[in-house]
């Protein structure tokens, strides 16, 4: 496990194993004392498996479909979703990873993964800013609508992604985990920064009215919605570790770490459903 030293005091991890296992023996052989965490760690990515395929995919439907009526931030909500997908593929590689086998080009592809799903941070982060200008400044949002400068943004996010995860797939960078600290520790209070700002303008009414217009409100619970998941997709990740220190060398290993981790996966499902519920899907029209 990487650590983190600031102050040359407080012990901060926020990075995953580059190693998950130590001889012969697989992380479930090693946590086979405690293994209910793991266990409940891969019900979630096959959780995601099940779940986040099929959503993400209805996702990249819906905005394909909807392309001539889309929003500013489709543009990510499209590219996030494509990661998604990839990232929900990879469980039976996980199971067999953590379970069965420990060889270097199954940990290898495994860490390529992990990189990719931590890299979503930009892409959600982009998101938030989009929405962020949107309301709060609408004048230079207008200005900037038309231009190009998303899909640059994408297209630097991408590389950025590909040579992170590539980058942790070689496993042997020394200080590589300094770039996902630098990476949550930004993005998180960025994010919830935009939505709590977004929040405080939504909920002043309009002049001569003491109620929120109906619109506003509407957005108003949408953005709060976005905000609880944000803290529980990314705040355990963020409060947990810097602790580690208090806790076992094994309950850290067998229980943090996996409960963190697997709350931010869980961000693969949670938001194409959350894209989902916004949307009024055909055959929900039908059927009504």
């Amino acid at each position: 496990m990487e650590v983190l030293h600031i102050n040359s005091s407080v012990l901060i991890v926020f990075y995953r194993p580059l190693n998950i296992t130590t001889g012969e023996q697989t992380l479930y052989e090693q946590c086979k004392d405690m293994p209910a965490v793991l266990i409940w760690y891969l019900c979630l990515q096959f959780f995601n498996m099940f779940v986040g395929i099929p959503a993400n995919l209805m996702v990249l439907w819906l905005i394909h479909k909807n392309k001539g009526d889309s929003s500013t931030s489709d543009i990510f909500i499209l590219h996030l979703a494509v990661l998604d997908v990839f990232f929900c593929a990879v469980p039976p590689l996980e199971l067999t990873n953590l379970v069965f086998i420990t060889t270097k080009s199954t940990q290898c592809i495994q860490r390529f993964f992990d990189g990719v799903i931590e890299s979503s941070l930009l892409f959600h982060s982009c998101i938030c800013l989009d929405r962020y200008v949107a309301v709060v400044h609408p004048i230079t949002f207008t200005k900037l609508k038309d231009r190009n400068h998303r899909a640059v943004l994408v297209t630097v996010i991408w590389l950025l992604t590909l040579a992170y995860a590539a980058a942790k797939c070689v496993g042997n960078i020394t200080h590589f985990y300094i770039v996902f600290a630098a990476m949550i520790l930004t993005a998180f209070p960025f994010m919830v920064f935009c939505n709590i700002s977004i929040l405080r303008v939504l909920r002043k009414s309009g002049p001569g009215r003491d109620e929120m217009h109906p619109v506003k409100k509407r957005a108003f619970k949408i953005v709060l919605l976005i905000l609880a998941i944000i803290m529980f997709n990314y705040l355990p990740l963020v409060v947990l570790f810097p602790f580690r220190k208090y806790f076992s060398p094994d309950v850290f290993r067998c229980y943090i770490h996996y409960i963190a981790f697997g709350l931010m996966d869980l961000s693969s499902s949670i938001q194409p459903l959350l894209y989902l519920s916004k949307e009024k899907l055909p055959w929900c029209l039908n059927c009504c």
